[in-house]
């Protein structure tokens, strides 16, 4: 028996509701800003850090990609366990404390082994908090709201490799400095005070306290953005879930074990992760700067340029949360599946132009359209259904287990690609992954379900009750409402 579905009309809703979530969703998601600071800063402090730590070819992608394994992926896996154990506000707490102290580790480190140490400490907490801020999110969000808000993080995580690509360029021209790269990740520091300190006074998400059967408070937090109708029918919802569940929340790998429905949900999300890095958005973030440097541009010319990667990222971004109020989640990767795999053609094809200064900006501009695809219609949605599809019982393990796989895909993908392009050049590199993104399109036809506009609890019924094949099946025939 399905979960009445919540009202979502907000005609009655508390006063200054809608600034309550909007302070809730800025402070928050300044993790998402750290987490893309942190991964896109790399791409321009990699051009003046080899020459000043005499950095060879392997020990550059070792600094690459370190921070994303074993740091952020493990910190994704402990981070699911530290978010159900400590509670989500408090877990984003010690991911801020770890973006401070990680920050100024990376900015004073005098050789690459210990650049090294610190990339994999400051990746605990990217990792910690790519899972704990969307399910902060997801269960503070009202049902009407949550695709936005959720995706606000993605927006915030662009926005931080934007900020991050801005700051290398104006840097770079302003500083004439081998040193600049210290300032370059010394920046990070800055919200990760402001983190640390907001988060101080937001509340704990109400599934955490229902979770451990504090309802009067999760019945408290609820109340700052919910109707009274709204309220009623949510905590209704939230405490039949947990008496269905009973200890099951506090043995999740029995849960999993237990219950093949909840493992088939958990198979999906480490499809969902996987899919996003095979992408291969990370080869431009992390790479773009060397791309184009290869084809003949020059150092300040090239990271000026990738800025105009950062704004293609946050401007289809936005248009993707936009377009979340009307398209359906498994519509939109559908789209952008399909975007992909024409423009890494078309990115494959372009590198078989002789190099010049013209030809680098054609390859920019290729990219671009493989970046406008990925951010507005994949990104967007990913980390809304990792922090959607999985139900209470295994929440946090489960999000910390997706994300670590996302996180080694990402890692492999990050170590393995400036190999691959030596090996068979660009034009078979870019080729591959469109090939790889066919694969990605049928998963999604196939396994993926559709999300919107329920609560968390209405979802995790028709998991309980229906296989995904006939949810998947149904959604086909009759298309996302």
């Amino acid at each position: 028996m399905s979960h009445p579905r919540t009202p979502v009309t907000s005609d009655s809703r508390p006063p200054g509701f809608k600034g309550f979530l909007t302070r809730l969703t800025v402070i928050s998601t300044l993790g998402g800003l750290l987490f893309g600071y942190d991964t896109g800063v790399i791409s321009g402090a990699l051009l003046y850090m080899r020459d000043d730590l005499a950095m060879s070819t392997s020990e550059e992608a070792w600094v690459v990609s370190s921070l994303l394994f074993p740091g952020a992926a493990f910190g994704a896996l402990l981070g699911g366990r530290i978010a159900d154990a400590l509670g989500r506000k408090r877990s984003l707490l010690v991911c801020a404390a770890i973006f401070l102290i990680g920050a100024l580790g990376c900015a004073v480190a005098p050789n690459v082994a210990l650049m090294v140490v610190a990339r994999i400490f400051l990746g605990f907490g990217v990792g910690a908090a790519a899972v704990a801020c969307p399910l902060y999110l997801a269960e503070m969000a009202p049902a009407d709201r949550r695709g936005r808000m959720v995706t606000i993080n993605e927006l915030m995580i662009v926005t931080g490799q934007l900020l991050a690509f801005a700051i290398n360029a104006l840097l770079a021209v302003v500083i004439s400095d081998t040193h600049v790269w210290r300032i370059m990740l010394g920046v990070a520091s800055i919200p990760a005070v402001i983190l640390l300190v907001g988060m101080l006074v937001l509340p704990e998400s109400p599934r955490w306290f229902a979770a451990r059967g504090r309802l009067d408070e999760a019945r408290r937090v609820l109340a700052r953005s919910r109707s009274n109708a709204e309220l009623e029918s949510e905590m209704s919802e939230i405490a039949q879930t947990a008496a269905i569940e009973g200890s099951a929340r506090r043995h999740a790998w029995r849960a999993l074990r237990d219950n093949r429905w909840m493992r088939r949900l958990l198979y999906i999300g480490f499809g969902l992760a996987a899919i996003q890095q095979a992408t291969g958005i990370n080869t431009v973030n992390y790479y773009a700067p060397t791309i184009l440097t290869q084809t003949g541009l020059g150092e300040e010319a090239a990271l000026i340029a990738t800025i105009g990667v950062g704004l293609t990222s946050v401007t289809m971004t936005i248009v993707g949360i936009w377009l979340l109020g009307f398209v359906g989640r498994r519509t939109m990767l559908l789209i952008g599946f399909s975007g992909v795999v024409g423009a890494q053609v078309i990115l494959s094809l372009v590198f078989l132009l002789p190099h010049s200064d013209a030809v680098s900006y054609i390859i920019l501009g290729a990219m671009m359209l493989f970046v406008a695809f990925v951010q507005g219609f994949i990104g967007t949605v990913v980390w809304l259904l990792l922090s959607e599809i999985f139900p209470l019982a295994i929440r946090g393990l489960a999000m910390g287990l997706a994300v670590f796989v996302l996180w080694t895909v990402n890692a492999t993908i990050s170590l393995v690609f400036p190999i691959i392009v030596e090996g068979i050049g660009s034009t078979l590199t870019f080729a591959l992954f469109a090939a790889v993104n066919v694969v990605s399109l049928i998963f999604v036809l196939r396994a993926v379900p559709e999300t919107k506009g329920r609560s968390l609890e209405t979802l995790e019924t028709d998991f309980r009750t229906q296989s995904i094949r006939t949810l998947t099946r149904r959604e086909r025939l009759t298309g996302a409402r």
